[in-house]
């Protein structure tokens, strides 16, 4: 698309080439008010050691102990590890965190990506879809899993009372109470809410000129080329920050399950924030700091391994191009 590219050579937006350092140094500029910059940063950099870096080393040292939040610690080592992962129960809660975090990466930010584009084409009533699916992001997780709770129900929910109204009884089942169908009840009605990260991705298509779709268009594009070679290259950075954080919320994901499910039946739905609540609850501190410090790693791993990932997708399209 030659006038898309002289559209965004006009506009500066073209990968500018050239030298970035003068001579064989970098060209650094020193900031003389540094201690002032340092005094200003200092109450913020206080709170985050006193409220995370703090409790972040706490968790990760008391995970090697044995304690119950009274009497004093005792040196474990490895042995709450070693506990957690010989228990088929936690090797189960952690696979269902993987599969929480893909599932939420992957299907329901391209679902919030396509809704985007639609919304952003501005559709009539297109205002009024966009509060729709933004609405559920201002109800309690409470109420929405209740809501669900109600609607999966065995004898009087409204999907097996919809299911028997066209004739599907044989389809009908206690879904939250039987193996095959629970876990994936409870992960399906979490690709909902796509509102949150829809709004994100939409407010960062509304920010790309439309000269840039005009000149396509010109050019013979039709929508689909045009969201393809435009709208997503262009999106990239943003696509891959909503995914980051769908997956980050898959791996700490607690509430509608705790209350759906409680991680039943026989821990099929459960995930490590249920056996590290149970881990409090009967005051086994240690244990549930190792479930912790399992969350935290596994997820700095997998954010990582995404970002990496598409990192190298991106560095490889732009080679090409």
């Amino acid at each position: 698309m030659h006038s898309v590219e002289k559209v965004l050579a006009a506009r500066g937006l073209v990968a500018k080439t050239g030298p970035r350092f003068s001579g064989d140094r970098p060209m650094v500029k020193r900031n003389k008010n540094w201690k002032q910059i340092i005094l200003f940063l200092l109450p913020v950099l206080t709170l985050f050691l006193l409220y995370f870096v703090y409790p972040l080393i706490f968790v990760f040292v008391t995970s090697f102990t044995e304690w119950n939040g009274i009497s004093a610690m005792q040196f474990k080592g490895l042995g709450n590890y070693k506990r957690l992962f010989l228990s088929d129960t936690f090797r189960l809660s952690f696979r269902n965190n993987i599969l929480w975090a893909l599932v939420l990466g992957l299907v329901q930010i391209p679902l919030a990506a396509g809704m985007a584009m639609v919304l952003a084409r501005k559709p009539r009533g297109w205002k009024t879809f966009r509060t729709i699916y933004f609405l559920p992001n201002v109800i309690s997780q409470v109420a929405l899993a209740m809501m669900w709770l109600a609607v999966y129900n065995a004898e009087y929910g409204m999907l097996n009372g919809l299911l028997n109204s066209v004739g599907l009884e044989q389809l009908t089942h206690n879904w939250l109470g039987e193996y095959e169908t629970a876990f994936p009840a409870v992960i399906f009605q979490q690709l909902f809410y796509i509102g949150y990260f829809m709004i994100v991705i939409l407010a960062s298509r509304m920010g790309i000129p439309e000269s840039f779709y005009e000149a396509a268009e010109i050019d013979g594009a039709n929508v689909l080329q045009q969201e393809a070679h435009i709208t997503i290259p262009m999106l990239r950075g943003i696509l891959v920050t909503t995914m980051t954080l769908a997956m980050a919320f898959g791996m700490r994901h607690f509430e509608s399950t705790y209350l759906m499910t409680n991680g039943g039946p026989a821990h099929q739905t459960s995930v490590m924030g249920i056996v590290l609540y149970r881990n409090l609850e009967a005051l086994r501190f240690g244990e549930a700091n190792a479930i912790g410090t399992i969350l935290i790693v596994t997820g700095g791993v997998v954010i990582a391994l995404l970002r990496w990932f598409f990192g190298r997708k991106a560095s490889a399209s732009e080679t090409v191009q």
